[in-house]
């Protein structure tokens, strides 16, 4: 946002330089990112000044050139210049730029005034016609000024150079009141009185409107507003007899240095209002208007509409419009429409000034993707109260620069007031969260200076009414945060020493359990990620386990992709994988914290929180003497199982997955509490994401983590006994899963078995048909004494034996 220095100054009296009120500007939130010069004229006629041309004679070697002399009113004898003009004369006054003047030509380019000699005789600066100066295009001759002007008068003053100071303010989304010169003021003046206590600025400079009055009742339009809700307020006047044309210089330089293009006095008119006050307006030309009502109201879905732009628009029921008899003429609060607007030939207008609902127009803006100075206003709330007065001061300025009358009475739709915010400031609760005590004078003196009204005063606090245009100031903690920064960040002075609090956390508590978690996923390889929560309601339609009806959804979606909130983190991981696949980067490790929303039946929200795992790729790159080794089920399992033991999760039940997210898995359980599932994203679902290379991911109840995992830390001895290891080559039924036979090996003894992997698999046309081979390892080991060959035989004799029982295992 661009704020004009000269503008502010006629707001209140500022006796800081521009640096020094933007570090004030800085120190109260509103950050000045830049100070830009804005010149109406490059070089600003800067060293042009205004000469008497007190003799003119032929030059001896030229018969084109003339030696003047010439009087530049400083009181010093007059220098020559020597001029090609044919119209320089003796007694004219002229503009002249003297030695060091910096003039610029049409394309920008400048060129130095320099002392010289020409055709032998000296010449000490330059008479400037028009387009030397940059002051129109003639070159015919030297500009011949009026004779009552002073030698010495600056140029830019004579021509009414404009020069200013512009500030680029990094405005923040809650700063609503600090959208226009008059709210950067308000909020100057607090900082100047907390920071120049011995100068005056309690008073703001705002515009008068006393002369505004009604001279005519001979064009009156009847204001139809159907939903007050959308509309809270609207005003109107007409203005007939105006003539459309350029902007005054004044107007135009105003406009130009905060960066906006003047098109005519009418519409600089509503572009100043709005970037002085805050208050958008909109003129229509009375001409294009059908019938003798105007109408406030929602027109039905598919309705076309051609705006300002030139754009043919489908309108939305829900859009606010603004209409005549006939259709629509604007979409209010965002853009006039193409045959409504101000044109050279409009001779009668009505100007309109409303209060829309803020969610409305956001809704509307970002429907049809229009972004203008009324819409990002009316977005973050504007100030409900000054919609007439910025009208009348609008009105007064359309005739000073448009002549014109007044010809109706001001039609002002209000019909439920907007109410202040009543807010109660406990003073031990400001010193409390400012860490330092600020006297209750200084209190009530920053709050008055923000036009915070203080109601009733007792020794435990203040009853204050805040003013409605300040929107993000409706809890104490928003007065203390305004009393804060005007107080100023950096006047809390900091302690001789710093104390640290010792956490009592358990380890238990979410955010140690997430640490450990966290640490363990990075020592391994893994990079936490952080989708985002807001998500396409597309996605729901990928699995029928994502039921559509329990998606949260979002009252104002920035966009229909991000509709809804999230009912898995499975969508969000794997935008981030195509993201890195599409960019060579395939060999990948995830995890996420983070959260799923779903709506019940009645519309009540659940919210619950997870863990997700990603791994796809290889886990070794191939090399010349390595060859590249892709992830694998089992890879994905040992890391999951390693993260539940380290969280002293243990004595998990396997159940086989049946989830239309995955092709094969398993899922944990402890109890009744589901755990963890995981296994090989569906090839269908990872295809919706250009991906092709298998996925596997893991969704661990984070809930469930929590309500499990145990503060006691459990150890045992390092044993003394050493293990012993032996293979076993099984031939089985090709249905027969691991965990089962896990399990049998498992129940021939607990306390020697301690451990039975499956390390290779192997299905093939050597084997008969509808078999598989599983190779398993078991580690035996007595933690009393060392096993002889005997015990040994007799456990692996006895695993033998029940496998032949329990699940048909033919050794191999």
């Amino acid at each position: 946002m661009h704020i004009s220095y000269n503008w502010l100054k006629q707001f209140i009296k500022l006796e800081t330089t521009p640096e020094e009120t933007a570090k004030i500007l800085t120190d109260l939130g509103l950050e000045v990112e830049g100070i830009e010069s804005f010149e109406s004229l490059k070089g600003g006629l800067k060293g042009v000044v205004v000469g008497h041309v007190i003799s003119c004679e032929q030059h001896p070697n030229a018969d084109k050139l003339k030696i003047t002399k010439v009087d530049l009113g400083n009181g010093e004898a007059p220098v020559q210049i020597v001029c090609g003009a044919s119209n320089v004369a003796a007694g004219q006054k002229v503009a002249v730029a003297t030695i060091g003047t910096l003039l610029y030509d049409k394309d920008g380019n400048e060129f130095q005034i320099k002392k010289g000699k020409i055709r032998g005789e000296d010449s000490f600066g330059m008479i400037c016609a028009e387009d030397e100066l940059g002051l129109g295009d003639s070159h015919e001759g030297i500009m011949v000024l009026d004779q009552d002007i002073k030698p010495g008068t600056s140029a830019a003053e004579l021509f009414e150079i404009s020069t200013d100071s512009v500030f680029e303010i990094g405005l923040t989304p809650n700063r609503a009141d600090a959208m226009s010169h008059w709210g950067v003021a308000r909020d100057l003046r607090a900082g100047l009185t907390q920071n120049h206590p011995n100068t005056n600025h309690s008073e703001l400079i705002t515009p008068s409107v006393s002369k505004f009055k009604v001279e005519k009742r001979t064009l009156k339009y009847d204001v139809v507003v159907e939903d007050t809700k959308q509309t809270p307020r609207y005003c109107g006047v007409t203005i007939s007899g105006i003539e459309v044309k350029p902007s005054p210089s004044w107007l135009q330089n105003r406009l130009k240095a905060i960066g906006i293009n003047p098109k005519n006095n009418i519409v600089d008119v509503t572009n100043y209002v709005l970037h002085e006050l805050g208050q958008p307006l909109h003129a229509f030309d009375s001409a294009r208007i059908k019938g003798n009502k105007i109408y406030a109201k929602n027109l039905p879905t598919g309705t076309k509409f051609t705006t300002l732009d030139g754009v043919e628009r489908t309108l939305h029921e829900e859009d606010i419009m603004i209409c005549d008899d006939h259709g629509p003429l604007c979409i209010a609060g965002v853009l006039g429409g193409l045959n409504s607007g101000v044109s050279e030939t409009t001779t009668a207008i009505f100007l309109e000034s409303a209060y829309f609902n803020s969610v409305a127009i956001r809704k509307t803006a970002k429907r049809h993707s229009i972004s203008s100075d009324a819409s990002f206003r009316f977005e973050r709330g504007i100030d409900p109260n000054i919609t007439d007065y910025a009208l009348k001061h609008a009105a007064l300025l359309i005739q000073e620069v448009a002549g014109g009358e007044i010809t109706s009475d001001i039609i002002d739709i209000f019909p439920k007031k907007i109410d202040d915010f009543s807010v109660f400031l406990n003073f031990n609760n400001v010193n409390k969260i400012l860490g330092e005590d600020i006297s209750k004078e200084t209190i009530k003196k920053i709050l008055v200076s923000l036009d915070i009204k203080v109601n009733s005063i007792s020794d435990l606090g203040l009853g204050l009414t805040v003013p409605s245009y300040r929107v993000d100031v409706q809890r104490e903690i928003d007065v203390i945060e305004e009393i804060l920064r005007v107080y100023g960040f950096n006047n809390i002075k900091t302690g001789s020493k710093l104390n640290a609090t010792i956490s009592n956390s358990s380890r238990t508590d979410d955010h140690m359990v997430q640490n450990i978690v966290a640490n363990q996923l990075v020592s391994q390889g893994f990079y936490e990620i952080m989708a985002n929560s807001l998500t396409t309601p597309v996605y729901s339609e990928l699995a029928e386990s994502l039921d559509a009806n329990k998606q949260v959804h979002i009252l104002n979606p920035l966009s229909n992709d991000l509709s809804i909130m999230r009912q898995t983190l499975l969508f969000g991981g794997l935008e981030s994988i195509s993201y890195n696949i599409n960019r060579k980067n395939s060999d990948l490790k995830y995890f996420e914290f983070g959260n799923t929303y779903e709506k019940n039946i009645g519309n009540s929200y659940d919210e619950y929180k997870h863990l997700a795992l990603f791994i796809t790729g290889n886990t070794t790159a191939g090399n010349w003497n390595t060859t590249a080794a892709p992830v694998d089920f089992f890879l994905f399992k040992g890391y999951i199982d390693t993260l539940l033991s380290r969280l002293g999760i243990n004595k998990l039940n396997t159940q086989p997955l049946t989830n239309d997210i995955f092709s094969e898995g398993i899922s944990y359980h402890l109890g009744n509490r589901k755990i963890v599932e995981f296994g090989v994203v569906k090839k269908t679902i990872a295809k919706h994401f250009d991906i092709k290379q298998e996925v596997f991911f893991a969704d661990i109840n984070w809930n469930n983590i929590l309500n499990v995992v145990s503060a006691k830390i459990k150890f045992t001895d390092i044993p003394k006994f050493p293990v012993v290891k032996r293979d076993l080559a099984l031939l089985i039924d090709a249905e027969m899963p691991f965990n089962k036979i896990y399990e049998v090996v498992k129940l021939v003894d607990k306390n020697t078995i301690k451990d039975i992997s499956l390390f290779d698999v192997y299905q093939g046309d050597k084997l008969p048909e509808g078999k598989k081979s599983y190779a398993i390892s078991l580690k035996l080991q007595d933690e009393n004494k060392t096993l002889t060959d005997a015990q040994i035989e007799k456990i692996m004799s006895k695993v033998q034996k029940e496998l032949e029982t329990e699940v048909q295992a033919q050794l191999r």
